[in-house]
């Protein structure tokens, strides 16, 4: 179904997901979306797949199909999937400790932290402690970051609870997959993920694609806390403090920083959790996305002040059903709004992003219409069914 409207919205949806189109129309009219597109996979095939807006503020710039946008921590599950690619092939032991892969992490009493905590925001490297001031551009020094976390003492009590490692998590697990595999996190996603499945999105945008990417519009106001930042929480969040203008500087854009940096469409993002909700094993093996998908404990995270759970690398759906009906749908959301999730249980590979960045720690409200209005229409349809357990 075309889409036609005054706002340059383009896409097309199959018979029977109309409302989705509409919550996607209606995040223009009353939600202050300004560029944005969403993509659902139901078993392999695209229900929905809408483009449109602007891919500037100026509004000069119709967002395309191919606009690529930068999609801050959803880029975290795609990391977790790699390394859940060499957890399946025997070349990652969740449960062996960090140093085994990279010696130089057991400095400052973390000889024996597993892999599996890295993973699940429980290491207590949560970041570098605040006493060391670092500048975005240090965020963009491979060497110097895993340097710098490789020497930083536990900032909490590793496996005392999740501390959410906002920026280190991408240099913590991706210095371990280098370590394996001699490539970078981009590099080994390009070649194990992106290329097989065709689909565009990047850790570290080339060159050749940087026309193509929108520019971030930052959030007119940040979540409220409620308590004084302790340590752990200052190095996660405030060193340094990307913006949300910090991702249209070409240099973050081109480097690695993969708990954040990620670029790509909402039809990559469906895609690759479609592949990992539709039973085909293209990606993982059933047994290991069951492994990915593993609460490894319930809590109120210490950085963010969120309850919610962790598997390995993902967020859980849980009890405030962030990816649907489902509470065991996994993926991640990304700061402003952005999110990739699946859900195999009713073989759905979901993906939004946007260039206008909302205020909300999770769950984004423009999100949620469009997840809901997705599961609403799932419930009508004969197949599939939409299941909960």
């Amino acid at each position: 179904m075309p889409l036609s409207s005054p706002a340059p919205l383009h896409g097309e949806t199959a018979e029977g997901f109309e409302p989705v189109a509409q919550a996607f129309r209606e995040n223009f009219s009353e939600r202050d979306e300004l560029g944005a597109a969403v993509t659902v996979v139901v078993r392999g095939r695209a229900v929905v797949d809408l483009w449109g807006g602007w891919a500037d503020e100026e509004r000069r710039a119709p967002w395309r199909r191919p606009t690529l946008t930068n999609l801050w921590s959803s880029t975290k599950g795609l990391v977790a999937l790699c390394a859940l690619q060499l957890v399946e092939s025997g070349d990652l032991d969740l449960d062996a400790p960090v140093a085994r892969y990279w010696p130089e992490f057991a400095a400052s009493g973390k000889a024996d932290i597993p892999v599996r905590w890295l993973l699940s925001h429980r290491s207590g490297v949560t970041g570098v402690a605040p006493e060391h001031p670092l500048q975005i551009d240090d965020l963009l020094d491979w060497t110097k970051m895993t340097l710098l976390l490789s020497a930083q003492e536990p900032l909490f009590e590793p496996g005392s609870a999740s501390g959410y490692h906002a920026l280190s998590y991408g240099f913590l697990v991706g210095e371990v997959i280098r370590r394996i595999t001699g490539q970078t996190v981009g590099e080994f996603f390009r070649a194990n993920v992106a290329q097989p499945l065709n689909v565009d999105v990047h850790i570290g945008v080339s060159r050749d694609d940087l026309t193509r990417c929108s520019t971030m519009v930052e959030p007119t106001a940040g979540p409220e806390r409620t308590v004084v930042p302790d340590r752990a929480t200052l190095a996660a969040l405030a060193n340094p403090l990307p913006l949300g203008r910090t991702a249209n500087l070409t240099r973050w854009r081109v480097a690695e920083v993969p708990a954040a940096n990620g670029h790509g469409t909402a039809h990559g993002l469906a895609t690759i959790y479609g592949a990992l909700a539709d039973g085909s094993e293209r990606l993982l093996r059933h047994e290991t996305i069951e492994l990915g998908r593993t609460g490894q404990g319930r809590c109120r995270d210490l950085v963010m002040c969120l309850d919610n759970e962790f598997g390995l690398g993902f967020t859980l759906g849980g009890d405030q059903l962030s990816f649907g009906p489902n509470p065991r749908g996994f993926g991640h959301d990304g700061f402003g709004g952005s999110t990739g999730f699946a859900d195999p249980e009713n073989g759905v590979g979901f993906g939004y992003v946007m260039n206008r960045m909302g205020s909300h720690p999770r769950d984004d409200p423009r999100k949620m219409a469009l997840v809901e209005a997705t599961y609403a229409c799932l419930a009508r349809v004969a197949q599939p069914s939409v299941k909960v357990r």
